[in-house]
């Protein structure tokens, strides 16, 4: 059979982080071993009930049937201008700052095909989620990693960034709650990015996939309630996590009208919008009762609270996580990240993330998920537990 040579696009894409975790794992139950899932963050709730009925009504509907709007129904628009103003106290003009987007992934991958030539500079992370490399692969780009270090509260330092590669750059990614730190930013750390951006001419896209998570009564702060931010950049925010809509695949972005256009333009391309039932579904869960959200936040601090305390108990190097649904444990000593991953898996059948998967600062940590009930972290620490004292 005559195999098609690749695109050099697609020779350049790193391997897909998440895709080889899964393999190693179903390697491992198809030798008969019985493993907890720790390292994927798939939220494990279901969809509250109002919006899946909100969807099975709207998909009666036979215009929705039809193509939606290329760019996405008002109502939807409508209704996430409403969400900001309602949450961050943000204004937003639905037309010209808000882009409907097919999973927050795309729209993300998306934003270096826009705005990046070959040889251009991104900022980038360090560690930070692995997808945001495959658009600045794709079109040839160049990343300059930011190291997110504990001692600076997994922030970046943006003065530690090398002057020629700030002046080169045109992008900025950061990505608060952090995946995978669990970090969350303060609004001085805001507040110095927009000058940066400002400074060095940097279009800001913060990633706010965790924004409804957020533990010890503190709301994490979106980037475009600082003044300026609109000026500087984005935000795209996913219904993946909010309301347990992962398999769904909405999402959406607000901000700055040039940036939002250019989403806008290369998804005419790609795209026909997001079925119209999902965007009444959508529209459904960001205007009606936000209670279903305030429980899922409680059921993640209560689940944090038991991990993080139990890893600490048994003797494990951990902080906990301030928001998103992840914590960032330090490996013991002797071990690198993929080899503690291995060991935990081969030897407790515990299946974590290994930090170097998400950048090089990354090594020496694993990242652990909350997604799954309490009676499976307990099992989890138990198995932790047997690995220390082996």
């Amino acid at each position: 059979m005559k195999e098609f040579p690749l695109s050099d696009a697609l020779q350049r894409l790193p391997d897909q982080f998440f895709a080889t975790l899964v393999k190693k794992l179903d390697d491992y139950l198809e030798q008969g071993h019985d493993a907890l899932n720790l390292g994927q963050g798939n939220p494990d709730q279901p969809t509250p009930d109002h919006i899946v009925k909100s969807l099975q009504q709207a998909a009666e509907n036979p215009e929705h049937h039809k193509y939606p709007p290329f760019h996405g129904f008002t109502f939807l628009k409508e209704a996430v201008a409403t969400f900001y103003k309602r949450e961050y106290g943000v204004e937003l003009e639905p037309e010209t700052e808000v882009a409907i987007l097919p999973g927050s992934k795309t729209g993300l991958v998306e934003l270096s095909q826009c705005f990046l030539n070959p040889g251009d500079v991104a900022l980038m992370p360090d560690p930070g989620y692995p997808d945001y490399w495959s658009g600045i692969e794709m079109v040839g780009a160049k990343m300059e990693p930011m190291p997110l270090l504990r001692e600076n509260d997994f922030l970046p330092d943006y003065d530690a960034i090398d002057p020629e590669a700030l002046e080169k750059a045109k992008l900025l990614f950061i990505n608060y709650p952090n995946n995978p730190t669990g970090a969350v930013a303060n609004r001085e750390f805001f507040e110095e990015t927009i000058e940066k951006a400002n400074e060095h001419d940097l279009c800001v896209i913060h990633d706010f996939a965790y924004g409804a998570i957020g533990f010890d009564g503190k709301k994490p702060l979106s980037f475009l309630e600082l003044p300026g931010a609109k000026d500087v950049g984005i935000e795209v925010y996913t219904m993946s996590k909010t309301y347990n809509m992962a398999g769904w695949r909405i999402a959406f972005a607000v901000g700055n009208p040039s940036v939002i256009r250019a989403l806008e333009i290369i998804q005419d391309h790609y795209f026909c919008s997001v079925f119209g039932a999902k965007q009444e579904a959508a529209a459904t869960a960001l205007l009606e009762s936000q209670e279903c959200v305030e429980e899922l936040n409680e059921t993640y601090e209560k689940r944090r609270d038991l991990l993080v305390g139990g890893l600490k108990e048994a003797g494990y190097d951990v902080q906990p996580c301030h928001g998103s649904f992840f914590v960032w444990l330090r490996v013991p000593e002797s071990y690198t990240s993929e080899g503690f991953a291995d060991a935990l898996l081969n030897e407790v059948g515990v299946l974590v993330a290994p930090g170097n998967g998400f950048g090089k600062s990354g090594e020496g940590y694993v990242r652990l998920g909350l997604n799954n009930s309490e009676d499976v972290l307990k099992d989890a620490l138990e198995r932790f537990r047997t690995f220390l004292n082996k």
